[in-house]
């Protein structure tokens, strides 16, 4: 296995399983050309008929590109593919466990929102970065609340950790976001269900360069 074990400022994609599984690949490579700094498998396999050629498949075409995979949720996963990491949207309690289970260097990231004390224990666990949800209201991220600025200032003063901001941001809204300190952004339906996804893209990494 070669894991790739950091991530990189820019565009943090999540992909949603239940997309046909043809058209998903296709839409990923051409985007992955554009450069992404991670790639999420969300944990929404109810309609996925084959979830091991769907990872495999996707861990082949990014592992082209040097771009880490991740997976939402299901660590066990990482034992059976060659996944470089796991989002978790609640923290584990049993963590310390789950890193000695894998038993190999991953990716983890955290999903946080208004409660700081998210963003400390990420920093106790030696997390990999942090992600704020919902910073705009969103269709694939009803059931995050709004986030405050306040919350991501004060986390940015907290922790030295990649912050990646998530949750109903189109490349318009980005300069919004101007005084914030953030690393990158987030995206599920804005690329994957746009008709021109590399273009969409294009116009989130020019936002998103011009902050950084």
């Amino acid at each position: 296995m070669s894991t790739i074990h950091k991530i990189q400022n820019g565009i943090y994609l999540v992909i949603d399983p239940s997309m046909p599984l043809p058209l998903l690949l296709q839409k990923l490579e051409i985007v992955l050309q554009q450069g992404l700094s991670a790639v999420q498998i969300w944990d929404n396999f109810c309609n996925t008929e084959n979830i091991s050629t769907l990872i495999s498949s996707i861990c082949t075409i990014c592992k082209q590109y040097k771009t880490p995979v991740l997976i939402n949720n299901k660590w066990e996963l990482l034992k059976q593919f060659d996944l470089d990491g796991v989002h978790f949207d609640v923290l584990p309690k049993n963590i310390v466990s789950i890193k000695e289970q894998i038993g190999r260097e991953f990716i983890c990231g955290i999903t946080c929102n208004n409660n700081i004390d998210v963003v400390l224990e990420a920093n106790r666990q030696q997390l990999n970065y942090v992600s704020f949800c919902s910073m705009f209201p969103s269709t694939t991220s009803n059931s995050c609340e709004l986030v405050s600025f306040e919350t991501v200032q004060k986390a940015s003063e907290l922790t030295d950790l990649p912050i990646f901001l998530a949750g109903g941001i189109k490349p318009e809204k980005i300069d919004l976001l101007h005084e914030l300190h953030y690393n990158g952004i987030a995206v599920v339906s804005g690329i994957m269900s746009a008709e021109n996804p590399v273009e969409i893209t294009k116009q989130y990494l020019q936002k998103i360069k011009a902050h950084l």
